[in-house]
C-alpha cells in the first residue's frame, strides 16, 4: 500500500500502527496497536508459523480462530480480522483496557455484589456460547478481561470445543483445562458433558472472586484432584448462607444433579439485581438448531478459509455448499468420470479421487455434510493440467453436481 500521510510507514498491512508489547507466550506475543483508518485501540496476536512445532498448537490456533469468528456477543472478546504472511499469523482482537480479572482478585476478594455481578456476565456469555454449540472448557479469572466500564469479557478459547467433536456415546473425552478449576468428571477419563464442565468452571470462579482464593488447592496435584474428586472444601463462616447453598448445587461432583444454566437464570441468588442483557447479539448465518462444526463451517466460507494461514502449498481449487444428499452427489461424480474414462478409487466417507489411465490426470472430491440438508462439495486438482482441470470442473463436473 502506497504511504500517505494518513498511513504511518511501519503500519501493519496499512491498516494497524504497532504499540506496546502487552504480552507474549511460546509462540505468539500480543501487541496493543492503532486501527489507521478509525484510531480505534486493537489487539494484534502474533503467531510465529515456526514455532507452531506441535501440530496440537497449530489445531489449538485454528480452532480459537474459528469459534472466536463465529462469537458475536457483548461479554466476548471480538474478534476483527486475521492477516498473515509466509511467517506470521495475526489475529486482530478487541482491545480490552482493563486487563485480567485475576489481577483484581489477586488484590483483594469482591464483595457479594460485586461477584454476583461478574458471575451474571459470565453465565450469559457462557449460556450464549452453549446454544452455538461451543463449550469454552478452560474458564478461570486469568481467561477473563474487563472493559474500561468494569464489564467482563470472555476470552481464550484455544482449549474450546464444538458439537462435532462428541462421540457417539455423547461425551467429550479431552483431558485438557486448567488443573484447580477441573472438574471432576473430566478426571475420571470416562467422558464428559462440555456444558456441565463449564458450569463446575463458573463455580470455583464464583468462590474465587468472593473468597479470594481456591476451594480446591493443595501443592501435590494428586492431593488436589482428590479434592476435586471428592468435592472436599469449605465456604467460610462469613458467607451468606444463600451463596453457600448456590456454590454447593454449583460444585456438586454429580453431573447428573450439578445446576444447569437454565436452573442458574431461575435462581433467587443469581436473579438478585440481574438486567437482562439488551444488546443485539449479532449470530450471521448459523442457527442453534443446525448444530454446525464452528471450525468447518467457518473454513468453508468464503471470508476466513484457515488453511492457507498455515500452509502456503495449499491449493483448493473448488469449494461450495449444496442442499443436496451426500450419496447422490458421489453417485454424480461416478457418472461423470465413467464418461471421460476416468478410474475411481474411493476415499474415507464420500471421498472420491478420479485419475487418468495414464495417471496424469489427478482430482479429489470431497463430499461434507454440515446439516441434514446442507453439504460442502469440495474439489482439488492433483498433479493434472491447469487448464485441463479447469475446464473438466467448470464445464462437466460442476454442472452435474449442481443439478438438482
Amino acid at each position: 500500500m502506497p504511504e500517505t500521510e494518513h498511513v504511518p510507514r511501519n503500519a501493519l498491512f496499512g491498516k494497524y500502527e504497532i504499540g506496546r508489547l502487552l504480552g507474549c507466550g511460546a509462540f505468539a506475543k500480543v501487541y496493543h496497536a492503532r486501527d489507521v483508518r478509525t484510531g480505534i485501540s486493537v489487539a494484534v496476536k502474533v503467531i510465529n508459523k515456526k514455532r507452531l512445532t506441535n501440530p496440537n498448537l497449530t489445531t489449538s490456533v485454528k480452532r480459537e480462530i474459528s469459534i472466536m469468528s463465529r462469537l458475536n456477543h457483548h461479554f466476548i472478546v471480538k474478534l476483527y480480522e486475521v492477516l498473515a504472511t509466509k511467517t506470521k499469523i495475526y489475529v486482530v482482537m478487541e482491545f480490552v483496557k482493563g486487563g485480567e480479572l485475576f489481577a483484581k482478585v489477586a488484590k483483594a476478594r469482591f464483595s457479594e455484589e460485586l461477584s454476583r455481578k461478574y458471575f451474571q456476565q459470565l453465565i450469559t456469555a457462557v449460556r450464549y456460547c452453549h446454544n452455538h454449540g461451543i463449550f469454552h472448557r478452560d474458564l478461570k479469572p486469568e481467561n477473563l478481561l474487563l472493559d474500561e466500564n468494569g464489564n467482563l469479557k470472555v476470552s481464550d478459547f484455544g482449549l474450546s470445543a464444538v458439537t462435532d467433536q462428541i462421540r457417539a456415546d455423547g461425551m467429550l473425552h479431552t483431558l485438557c483445562g486448567t488443573p484447580a478449576y477441573v472438574a471432576p468428571e473430566v478426571l475420571s477419563k470416562k467422558g464428559y458433558d462440555g456444558a456441565k464442565v463449564d458450569v463446575w468452571s463458573c463455580g470455583v470462579i464464583l468462590f474465587v472472586l468472593h473468597v479470594g482464593y481456591l476451594p480446591f488447592n493443595d501443592p501435590n496435584l494428586m492431593v488436589m484432584y482428590k479434592k476435586i474428586y471428592k468435592g472436599e472444601f469449605r465456604c467460610p463462616k462469613w458467607m451468606s448462607s444463600d451463596t453457600k447453598r448456590f456454590l454447593s448445587r454449583l460444585l456438586d461432583t454429580n453431573p447428573e444433579t450439578r445446576i444447569t444454566i437454565d436452573e442458574i437464570l431461575k435462581d433467587p441468588w443469581f436473579r438478585e439485581g440481574y438486567n437482562e442483557p439488551t444488546f443485539q447479539e449479532e449470530d450471521g448465518a448459523q442457527v442453534k438448531s443446525l448444530k454446525l462444526n464452528a471450525f468447518d463451517l467457518i473454513s468453508f466460507s468464503s471470508g476466513l478459509d484457515l488453511s492457507p494461514l498455515f500452509d502456503e502449498s495449499h491449493d483448493y481449487g473448488e469449494r461450495f455448499v449444496l442442499r443436496d444428499a451426500p450419496e447422490k452427489l458421489v453417485e454424480r461424480v461416478k457418472e461423470v468420470s465413467k464418461g471421460e474414462r476416468l478410474r475411481v478409487k474411493k476415499g474415507k466417507e464420500w471421498g472420491i479421487e478420479l485419475e487418468g489411465k495414464d495417471g496424469n490426470l489427478g482430482v479429489a472430491v470431497e463430499v461434507y455434510r454440515l446439516t441434514e440438508e446442507l453439504v460442502v462439495v469440495e474439489a482439488r486438482r492433483k498433479g493434472s493440467d491447469a487448464q485441463w482441470y479447469k475446464e473438466f470442473w467448470n464445464n462437466k463436473m460442476r454442472p452435474a453436481l449442481a443439478k438438482t
